[in-house]
């Protein structure tokens, strides 16, 4: 009878000293990952996913720059040209910038941030990664069979009778795409609304979740619209209706405004989460409360609201009235007061703050000082009289890259950096991390500036000459860009390295506030063996004890 008590004891004993599952170790199989419904599993899934697309879209970019290295089109023939930049364009939109945050981040992070189990639709959340799968597929497809060449607005008529490439497949692809969009944002509302732990009130959520907020919104509303008109094109090529195409009757401005009623809250689609990322950042890494939180929660909605409102400024010389013009110029102009209040209240979090240099904080430095240069550059595109000037031109392509991937890509990184340890249970090498947020933005600033330049001197963009006096400015941007693409590929090399011999992080290495970090690192499959109760106002660090950041502790 001892013996079996003594047993029965060790048995018990062996039991609590099990380490409790969590999602990476609840079944290892292939399958066990392909049919999950844990949103924490499909986030992983999600950033393989865009990973593989953001290598792909990069891949281009390198064709790209390494053609404009001479004024002469020695390297590509200038179809092929045509077809490069716009797989660089439709695979970095479509398949990275757009899904990258709220599919990668937001999905891990909803849930944790709000006390919820899951999201609301777990199937449908497992569904949305099928299809982006799907439209990625028959993307590559169109890719290996000749590509697109129309560039990555599809603007008629070279996407009605003026291409004979793939054009139906790739519009296919985007519009499956769309549909992953959409369900992803619509479990993120229900899940915001319905599922918020006891206590956790609106003027209590994480400014993270705000802005996944205002972004579900934008892709409910906005995506369809986008998915309509991209299947009137492949109507348009398949049956010969004049929709679009001006030989059969169609209008090609009535293209241009229902693009980009989608594609410039899309632009939003990609900024807002980052916008959130940052927010998180910034108010743990200064250890204060962040400055004007409401005016930062709602300041995310009313970008999400008046971006609908502005549409019209990228056809200012595409033949819409003087009138209309003014009115769009001055609807732009008016966009950027909700972008400066968040810039604004950051810049007085950090006033008089202690200051704490870890990698998340200087990705989040990178990201306001690339945000304002592209949201400054906004303005003048603004303005009539120059927007006229440098419409078309490389000053367009560096504002863009400027607002779209120097902002999402700081945000994101920013964000694997913070939330790397819930994410794994370990932590990266610091020095190489804070190296890489250094070649990261300067390799940047490097590759992009010097486009300015060219676009205000004349070099239209998409051309694959060029008149030798711009050589040593595209010189400079080539070189940017391979700095640039070793500080995006050290994340990805000490990411999976720390996956086996990064250091085991604490649950909260950060010190950090919000419900994330009252979980194990990494989550369990449920996130919470209790339904947490919320009785703390948002980022309540004047009342968490200010324990310098320090080596992580093991557990």
């Amino acid at each position: 009878m001892a013996s079996k008590a003594a047993s029965t004891e060790n048995t018990a004993m062996s039991a609590n000293q099990a380490p409790k599952l969590n999602y990476l170790n609840n079944g290892h199989s292939l399958k066990s990952w392909l049919l999950t419904t844990d949103h924490k599993r499909i986030a992983m899934l999600y950033l393989i996913s865009v990973t593989t697309f953001f290598f792909i879209g990069g891949f281009f970019a390198m064709l790209i720059r390494l053609e404009l290295l001479t004024p002469q089109g020695d390297l590509m023939q200038a179809d092929t040209y045509n077809k490069v930049f716009t797989m660089h364009g439709m695979t970095m939109v479509f398949f990275f910038l757009i899904p990258v945050v709220p599919a990668v981040l937001g999905n891990f992070l909803v849930p944790l941030m709000i006390g919820a189990k899951d999201l609301a639709f777990p199937r449908i959340n497992l569904l949305s990664w099928y299809l982006y799968i799907i439209a990625g597929t028959l993307f590559l497809h169109c890719m290996l069979i000749g590509g697109v060449d129309t560039g990555w607005t599809f603007y008629t008529p070279y996407s009605t009778v003026g291409s004979n490439t793939n054009v139906i497949e790739a519009g296919l692809a985007v519009f499956i795409a769309g549909f992953s969009s959409i369900f992803t944002g619509l479990n993120f509302i229900v899940t915001i609304h319905r599922m918020r732990a006891p206590g956790l009130t609106w003027d209590r959520l994480p400014l993270f979740i705000w802005a996944n907020y205002a972004t579900s919104l934008i892709m409910i509303l906005g995506t369809p619209v986008v998915a309509i008109t991209i299947v009137l094109v492949a109507v348009e090529r398949l049956f010969h209706l004049g929709i679009f195409d001006p030989a059969l009757g169609g209008d090609p401005l009535l293209f241009q405004h229902l693009f980009w009623f989608y594609s410039h809250p899309a632009v939003y689609i990609m900024i807002l989460p980052s916008m959130g990322v940052v927010s998180e950042l910034i108010t743990c890494f200064s250890r204060k409360r962040i400055f004007g939180y409401k005016f930062i929660a709602l300041s995310s909605i009313a970008i999400a609201v008046i971006g609908f409102l502005v549409w019209a400024h990228h056809m200012f010389v595409a033949g819409i009235s003087l009138y209309a013009a003014m009115i769009f110029s001055f609807l732009t102009f008016f966009v950027g007061v909700p972008s400066a209040v968040k810039v604004f209240n950051w810049t007085a979090t950090l006033y008089k703050s202690s200051i704490t240099y870890a990698t998340p904080m200087l990705y989040a430095f990178g990201f306001i000082g690339l945000f304002t240069i592209g949201g400054l550059t906004g303005l003048f595109l603004a303005t009539l009289g120059i927007d006229v000037h440098v419409t078309d031109t490389y000053f367009v392509v560096a504002h863009f890259h400027y607002v779209m991937v120097g902002g999402v890509l700081m945000g994101f990184l920013g964000g694997m950096h913070f939330w790397w340890p819930k994410i794994s249970g370990r932590m990266y090498p610091e020095g190489w991390a804070r190296l890489s947020a250094l070649l990261v933005f300067v390799g940047f600033n490097l590759t992009f500036f010097p486009q300015f330049i060219l676009g205000y001197v004349g070099m239209p963009r998409r051309y694959w000459q060029y008149p030798p006096e711009f050589q040593v400015l595209n010189v400079l941007s080539t070189a940017g860009a391979s700095v640039l693409a070793v500080g995006y590929l050290l994340p990805m090399i000490y990411f999976l390295w720390s996956l086996k011999y990064g250091p085991i992080a604490s649950d909260n290495p950060w010190n950090a506030a919000g419900l994330e970090w009252k979980t194990t690192s990494p989550p369990p499959t449920f996130n919470f063996d209790e339904t947490p109760v919320v009785t703390w106002e948002a980022y309540n660090y004047d009342e968490i004890p200010d324990v310098p950041l320090e080596a992580p502790v093991a557990r």
